[in-house]
């Protein structure tokens, strides 16, 4: 009989021809375990979905709950759903007053996917804008906002009326014009390694957007939920989208995204036509009821005032001559080294050694490290410490 590791290469369809081949049995709080009992600690969060650890006792709860009562009964928007409700009015309650209406999906990808078509049937327009070394989702429209084009070239053509700029680049702002629908930007740059808006710059686009009539969408499908030292990460910035798209972290370990904004924008989705956007398993009642369980734990616990410390306790532990920096904003982390082959290195000596590190799309010098927030200050110095024994193992 083959065991699981064959049928996984004989049947399952690739996304690489080098998977890691992990074999996970369990999980628990910040830890996966193999199926030979060997526990490795998960310091990617599962690129950053396990923001509060996983299986998280609070989730489990609220999906065995929402089991014993219904699971799908009909596509998103037609029934009232308790999880559905709750979490939207929870969800808006802690956004700014222009983001009061939510429209549940099933990922990241689906949330830009919306968000696109909200924006043009809105506006009128059908130009969108993105920034270079963004990653909005792999479906052909958020791939087309993809720029460089080494993962989309093959699938071309994509999507028209495409323009990108370079993030923080103030003077590409003369880019937006009346003809533009929206821009669509991360808070915090991620698969380009960790990147944040220097200061003004969302200001200055937000300003750009206002005067042009553009509509502002703002990703923060890996940044928000805490995970940058803020429930969002725009807070800090003192800057409101028109529409926000989260996933991730927001499902507690459950798929689960959405895109948000006000009433009067998401309206034009229910009229000429109507069900301009449906979705059969978008706000599945489990799913709702585990982020809804994730949201209640991240308000009420203590998780997000320990994000700066913990950032800065990472940062002073990672001290060695091989790295050349270290971006981070809360705990979306990025350690630059001066190769993917030393990436490399360092990703396979951490896991042989029970920690699991990664890199990124559109920068392949630096190392991945984004824990669950619930990440004890022990666990993050026996991180640091097997990391560093990689970097000297990677001198050679």
């Amino acid at each position: 009989m083959l065991n699981n590791r064959q049928l996984f290469l004989d049947h399952m369809a690739p996304t690489s021809e080098f998977p890691l081949m992990l074999e996970i049995e369990r999980s628990e709080g910040v830890y996966l375990y193999n199926t030979q009992g060997e526990k490795l600690m998960d310091l990617i969060s599962g690129i950053g979905v396990s923001s509060i650890g996983h299986r998280h006792p609070a989730v489990l709860q609220a999906v065995q709950e929402q089991l014993d009562k219904y699971l799908h009964t009909m596509v998103y928007g037609e029934y009232v759903l308790a999880p559905q409700v709750e979490l939207a009015e929870l969800l808006t309650s802690h956004l700014p007053k222009n983001l009061n209406s939510v429209y549940y999906v099933n990922s990241g990808s689906e949330a830009t996917e919306g968000a696109m078509k909200l924006a043009k049937r809105y506006t009128g327009r059908s130009e969108i804008i993105a920034c270079k070394y963004a990653y909005h989702g792999s479906t052909q429209g958020a791939a087309s906002l993809m720029y460089p084009m080494d993962y989309t070239q093959a699938y071309h053509p994509l999507l028209p009326d495409i323009k990108h700029i370079e993030y923080n680049v103030f003077n590409d702002l003369q880019l937006i014009t009346e003809a533009t629908a929206a821009v669509i930007i991360e808070t915090v740059q991620g698969e380009w390694g960790v990147r944040k808006p220097e200061a003004c710059y969302l200001r200055a686009l937000r300003e750009k957007c206002t005067r042009t009539g553009t509509l502002l969408i703002f990703d923060e499908i890996q940044a928000g939920y805490g995970r940058t030292g803020s429930l969002w990460a725009f807070e800090q910035y003192e800057v409101v989208p028109d529409i926000l798209l989260l996933a991730k972290a927001m499902g507690g370990g459950m798929p689960i995204g959405a895109f948000v904004s006000s009433q009067a924008i998401m309206h034009c989705l229910a009229v000429n036509p109507i069900l301009g956007h449906i979705t059969t398993f978008g706000g599945h009642p489990v799913n709702c009821a585990a982020a809804l369980a994730t949201l209640k734990t991240i308000l009420k616990e203590q998780y997000i005032e320990g994000v700066k410390e913990k950032e800065t306790l990472f940062r002073s532990l990672l001290k060695h001559p091989l790295i050349k920096e270290v971006r981070s904003a809360g705990l979306m982390m990025a350690m630059e080294l001066d190769s993917f082959d030393r990436v490399q290195k360092v990703i396979y000596y951490c896991l042989n050694h029970g920690l699991i590190v990664d890199w990124f799309l559109f920068n392949t010098e630096s190392v991945r490290i984004a824990p669950p927030l619930i990440i004890s200050k022990k666990e993050i110095e026996t991180a640091c410490a097997i990391i560093l024994d990689a970097l000297e193992n990677a001198k050679n």
